[in-house]
């Protein structure tokens, strides 16, 4: 996919910074937040997070699609970060949106960790 190579960078960063489990529970705090259930993801590899954040989004877009609305907004990916995605078809702007969501939650786990200091 596209941004799979990316998405592992992202992650590979996360875990060189010693905030790959504090990215795990945003993650999950997020959803639990936006109250879309997704399955524990405490334990995953880099490759499985990627692909279960990827089929929710894409299960998302598909059949609840306020929900998917909700779980951006309560992630708070920024909006102009969606003008720049290719529209192609539901795989892929899952692909693309998951990153975006790894993207903003390694964000706010960097600067909690940070000014938590």
């Amino acid at each position: 996919m596209l941004k799979d190579s990316e998405a592992l960078e992202l992650l590979e960063a996360a875990a060189s910074e010693k905030l790959f489990k504090k990215l795990v529970l945003q993650l999950s705090k997020d959803f639990e937040m936006a109250n879309v259930a997704i399955n524990n993801l405490t334990g995953l590899n880099h490759k499985q997070l990627i692909e279960s954040l990827r089929e929710k989004i894409y299960r998302l877009i598909l059949e609840d699609f306020s929900d998917y609305l909700n779980l951006l907004y309560v992630i708070d990916v920024p909006e102009k970060a969606f003008k720049d995605l290719e529209l192609t078809d539901a795989v892929e702007v899952a692909d693309q949106v998951g990153y975006l969501i790894l993207k903003r939650e390694l964000l706010k786990v960097r600067l909690k960790d940070k000014y938590s200091s």
